[in-house]
C-alpha cells in the first residue's frame, strides 16, 4: 500500500491505494465521493471524468498514485459551498441536459473543461468534445443544448434530431 496525498475540490485529502487502485476506486472508496461514476473501467463512457490539475481526465485510465500531489476537481466540487448549482449544472437541470443521471457528473465535467478551453463553442464543437462521453437516455440533444445554454449562446436555433 502507498500513502496517496492530493487536493480534492479545494481541501487537502489522503488515504491508502494499491499500486494498481484506480483514481476513480481511490476518490469513490477511500474519499467517499461517489459522485464520480464508474460505467466501463476502460476509458469509453466518460461518467468518471475529473479534472486533474485543470484537465478533463477519464479516473478509470488513471492510477491513484498518479494522481499523488495532485489538484483533483470532482462533481462535488462544482456547486458553491451553499449547494447552488453552478451555471452548467443549472443548465443541465433548466433544459433537461439528463434522465437517469448516470451519464451527467461526467458530462458535467467534460462541458466544464470544453467552455473553460472554449467560452462560445458551436454546437458542432459541443458535440464533438462529447464524443467520449455516453449517454444512453437522452440521445445528446438536450445536454448540447445545456451546454450551450452554459456557454450565455441562444439555443433557440439549434435543431432537433
Amino acid at each position: 500500500m502507498t500513502q496517496v496525498s492530493m487536493t480534492v475540490n479545494g481541501q487537502a485529502a489522503s488515504g491508502e491505494a494499491e499500486g494498481r487502485t484506480l483514481l476513480s476506486s481511490f476518490l469513490r472508496e477511500q474519499l467517499s465521493l461517489t459522485g464520480t461514476h464508474v460505467g466501463c473501467d476502460t476509458g469509453q463512457c466518460g461518467a468518471c471524468t475529473v479534472h486533474v490539475n485543470g484537465e478533463a481526465v477519464k479516473s478509470c485510465n488513471m492510477l491513484a498514485v498518479e494522481a499523488d500531489g495532485a489538484e483533483i476537481s470532482t462533481i462535488e466540487g462544482q456547486a458553491a459551498e451553499d449547494g447552488t448549482m453552478n451555471t452548467i449544472q443549472q443548465a443541465f437541470q433548466d433544459y433537461h441536459g439528463l434522465q437517469c443521471g448516470f451519464c451527467t457528473p461526467g458530462m458535467v465535467m467534460s462541458a466544464a473543461a470544453l467552455l473553460k478551453d472554449n467560452p462560445k463553442p458551436s454546437e458542432a464543437e459541443v458535440r464533438a468534445h462529447l464524443e467520449g462521453n455516453i449517454c444512453r437516455c437522452t440521445g445528446y440533444h438536450n445536454i448540447v443544448k445545456a451546454i450551450l445554454a452554459a456557454s450565455g449562446q441562444d439555443v433557440g436555433a439549434i435543431a432537433a434530431e
